[in-house]
């Protein structure tokens, strides 16, 4: 059987490595609510591309340094 892999992501810490930033600063950046970055923390919740796209510009990295996807270099 397969173990379902989910999408972690950094956001915390790298809110922490720029300033420690809030989830609310980084929802006002990106136009989300605060409830909606919890959720992406916490893997409730899976972002849009394009909202993930814009958390990672706001971090000024890549993509993959903001999410990863478990077994994808397998």
């Amino acid at each position: 059987m397969v173990k379902p892999t989910r999408v972690t992501n950094s956001i915390r810490s790298l809110r922490f490595a720029h300033g420690e930033m809030t989830q609310a600063d980084l929802a006002d950046r990106i136009g989300v609510t605060r409830q909606t970055i919890i959720a992406i923390e916490q893997g409730r919740y899976s972002p849009s591309l394009e909202v993930a796209f814009q958390i990672a510009r706001v971090f000024q990295v890549p993509l993959d340094d903001v999410f990863q996807y478990p077994g994808a270099d397998e």
